[in-house]
């Protein structure tokens, strides 16, 4: 999945982009996309030969070092559409984008690599539905195994639709052509390679990824007078808060973000991101395939650092865009926000980079779709098929099992495309699903992790009601006009506030009256205790103090803090 950080505020709209943007590419640029399409389909025949189990299909062999598991981690979240849509966020609402990264993301991948990969890794689970089958029950297992492939593959989708649009706006192509060529490219290399090739090609799309990002942002800042004059344009014609993190997010003071401080820290910075990266199997699985306990618990604590960066290649952008569009997404422009890179790679590149930038494009949306498409067939293999369905087959059955069903989530992918375009907003679209799917999962796990007494039956309780919270709080209480919420984005952020105290007080109040799991049965699981055997020792190296875990998330937070200071006074 996709996480919160990549969501802006304004729709991407499920229609055509404005049909001035096509792009002046040439056989060249066509030639720079044919070599990326080889190469990325090379790494999955390459990747065939390491596969001989299904934990080499689904996790890796568990063999790949940190830096590669890192790169992949956040690669897996660096969808187009957090490229695209934030870049209109900051078109729309300048520098509040900063939230979606240095609040929305970091605090909750250092909580992930400090505090939770000891929990996931050191029990051994395959996926993270399998950790609540062993702190709760089969019930809580099932329910979310069935809850998070179902939103596995209508996030695929929505990268697949997102991809098609975009595509048939810059290059001419046809959505359907579009859909089904880049769903092929996923399909291949993932049935062939296993998560292996998924891992290998997001280290390359990252890298694709940034070839593209820098030159447009490097020129579109020339283009304006650098930083000096972009500043001053902007104040003139939005005011100070614009360039602002905190500006107008007063209690009662009324902003187009349609949210104050209050729900920024609490609906963004805790409930939602904390409910993404520490418990979306599509990054926790990068972690999981890393060869050691110090490798998976630094994975997202490498990816925390470039990922405190990437805004400013996501938001320059959209700044440079209102500048140059004064009037850019309102009724006097033709031009969306969410055009606002799709505009400077038609005003700014020249053939060749031009192709580069197309590239990383493609690059992004096949990365998010086969981030939820490897985890979609890991979960519905291990967690559904073979724990369920068909029960101690031999190894093997389960390889071959995982390849076809890879194919039937791409199918079923390409099907949700189509579904996700009868949405005009998908951005809040797919938002929303997160409200529904991660911040409910996420209570159960932290309570769960951090409470013995929670009982077994708590688990499937508390999963059920903060979904229904979060449904009924947004198709009810926002959609119906019961409370008045100025944006979708603040319905979201309140809809997963509603899911995690939902969720929590129904876990707590069943706990009082159902029994609590062994304590001996909780060994590795819950904060405090301690998997059984034998301690794992450390590789060679990683007691270097460079690699301490700690010294890593620490630095991290601390570097986001002193990132906002420009930007707060």
């Amino acid at each position: 999945m996709q996480s919160p950080t990549h969501l802006p505020t304004h729709p991407l709209e499920a229609t055509y982009l404005a049909d001035g943007l096509r792009l002046p590419t040439n056989g060249l640029d066509y030639t720079i996309l044919a070599i990326y399409f080889a190469v990325v389909l090379g790494i999955g025949f390459a990747a065939r030969r390491s596969v001989k189990t299904s934990l080499d299909f689904f996790l890796s062999g568990r063999s790949l070092p940190a830096w590669v598991t890192g790169l992949a981690f956040i690669a897996a979240n660096l969808g187009a559409t957090e490229i695209l849509g934030m870049a209109a966020t900051g078109a729309q609402y300048g520098v509040a984008v900063v939230h979606w990264y240095w609040i929305g993301a970091i605090p909750a991948m250092v909580f992930l690599g400090l505090v939770m990969m000891p929990f996931y890794y050191g029990s051994k689970v395959r996926s993270v539905p399998e950790y609540l089958l062993q702190r709760f029950d089969k019930p809580a297992h099932l329910l979310s195994s069935v809850l998070f492939a179902f939103a596995a593959i209508l996030i695929a989708g929505v990268n697949l639709y997102a991809l098609a649009i975009v595509v048939e706006a810059l290059l001419g192509w046809p959505q359907w052509v579009a859909i089904v060529v880049a769903g092929f490219l996923v399909l291949a290399y993932i049935t062939v390679g296993g998560l292996s090739s998924a891992i290998y090609n997001e280290v390359l799309q990252f890298f694709v990824i940034l070839a593209a990002l820098i030159p447009i942002s490097v020129l579109g800042l020339k283009k304006v007078g650098g930083w000096d004059g972009l500043s001053d344009s902007l104040t003139k014609s939005h005011g100070d808060n614009f360039l602002s993190a905190w500006g107008g997010t007063g209690i009662g003071d009324p902003n187009p973000l349609g949210a104050n401080w209050l729900t920024i820290i609490l609906g963004l910075g805790f409930v939602l991101s904390f409910g993404y990266w520490t418990t979306n199997f599509a990054e926790v699985q990068r972690a999981l395939s890393a060869k050691n306990l110090s490798a998976a618990q630094r994975t997202p604590l490498i990816a925390a650092f470039p990922k405190i960066f990437i805004v400013f290649l996501v938001m320059i952008p959209g700044l440079v865009a209102a500048v140059l569009v004064p009037k850019i997404g309102t009724s006097g422009s033709e031009l969306q926000y969410n055009e606002a890179i799709p505009y400077l790679m038609q005003e700014l590149l020249p053939n060749g980079v031009l192709g580069i930038a197309v590239t990383g494009l493609l690059a992004a949306f096949m990365a998010g779709m086969a981030a939820n498409v490897s985890s979609f067939n890991t979960v519905f293999t291990t967690d559904i098929w073979q724990r369920y369905v068909v029960k101690d087959r031999e190894d093997a059955y389960y390889v071959r099992f995982g390849r076809l069903i890879t194919a039937v989530g791409v199918m079923a992918s390409i099907g949700t495309a189509f579904i996700a375009s009868s949405f005009s907003n998908i951005m809040s679209y797919l938002q929303t699903l997160f409200s529904f799917f991660n911040v409910p999962m996420f209570v159960v796990f932290i309570i769960g992790m951090f409470w013995k007494r929670a009982s077994m039956k708590s688990g499937v309780w508390g999963l059920l009601a903060g979904t229904t919270a979060a449904m009924v709080n947004y198709f009810w209480i926002y959609k119906q006009g019961v409370i008045d919420i100025p944006s979708d984005q603040g319905a979201n952020f309140v809809s997963a506030i509603v899911g995690f105290v939902a969720g929590a007080v129904v876990m707590v109040a069943v706990t009082l009256f159902t029994a609590p799991k062994p304590e001996a049965e909780l060994a590795g699981l819950v904060y405090g205790t301690r998997s059984p055997g034998v301690p794992e020792p450390p590789a060679t190296g990683d007691d270097a103090w460079y690699r301490k875990p700690a010294l890593l998330g620490w630095s991290a937070i601390v570097l986001a803090a002193l990132c906002y200071i420009p930007y707060s006074f």
